[in-house]
């Protein structure tokens, strides 16, 4: 089985990618980041779901992007609330962290090197998201080119190395579907941007009302516990 690193933030399209790089074949090394985000739930969450995939290695990584802010997920700025998905805008929100997966992405490379390994996945969208700009496939392909020029397996002819987004074309229903057939158990997963001390989800961020849907449109119950449930 061939090793490939696999960003794993605890949430709904991390645990799916997870189990789909499991079922193509690979042995995945799981990657968390504690970079100063709002609560530390969903590091709880991947380390449950690295445990029920059995992943060779799970590592957290310390970073702090508070000491830049920029982001209502790694400062004091509130995180915007809705009462339904159409109110979601169309302009790049407040919760979009400042290069976040490039950052993310430079260290799978540094690891995945570090392991032979050539392939790394990240659960990135392009369709059922809040448009975020590294989220979209032609920032991937960069990146790719990016990662195989600047690594010395590449450039030793070791063999090039490859980002997987198996997620990128997938609303978050045909997300859920999938991840159902391979196994994902959802009541694992969190994916609220602004959960309570207790870790109840919020049910008016864009994260949750698009995982709302998701569930809705499957016309299967999201497992998660709210403190305020959007429409399903």
């Amino acid at each position: 089985m061939p090793p490939a690193v696999v960003l794993l933030s605890g949430g709904l399209d991390s645990a799916t990618t997870l189990a789909i790089a499991a079922h193509e074949g690979f042995q995945p090394y799981a990657m968390s980041f504690r970079y100063g985000q709002r609560h530390v739930i969903e590091l709880v969450a991947a380390e449950q779901i690295a445990r029920r995939f059995g992943v060779a290695q799970h590592t957290t990584v310390d970073i702090d992007l508070r000491a830049f802010g920029g982001s209502a997920l790694t400062s004091d700025l509130a995180v915007p609330k809705h009462d339904c998905v159409e109110q979601i805008g169309s302009t790049i929100p407040i919760t979009y962290v400042p290069a976040r997966n490039t950052i993310f992405l430079s260290f799978a490379l540094a690891w995945a090197e570090v392991l032979g390994a050539r392939d790394i996945f990240i659960g990135v969208n392009a369709l059922d998201y809040s448009g975020y700009p590294d989220c979209r496939p032609e920032y991937i392909a960069a990146f790719e080119r990016l990662a195989n020029l600047a690594t010395k397996a590449a450039i030793e002819g070791h063999g090039g190395l490859r980002i997987h987004t198996p997620l990128i074309h997938l609303t978050k229903a045909q997300t859920i579907a999938r991840g159902m057939q391979l196994g994902v158990d959802y009541s694992l997963t969190h994916s609220c941007y602004d959960p309570t001390p207790d870790g109840l989800a919020c049910g008016q961020c864009d994260s949750c009302l698009l995982r709302l849907r998701g569930f809705a449109e499957l016309g299967q119950p999201d497992p998660a516990s709210y403190t305020l449930r959007g429409p399903d």
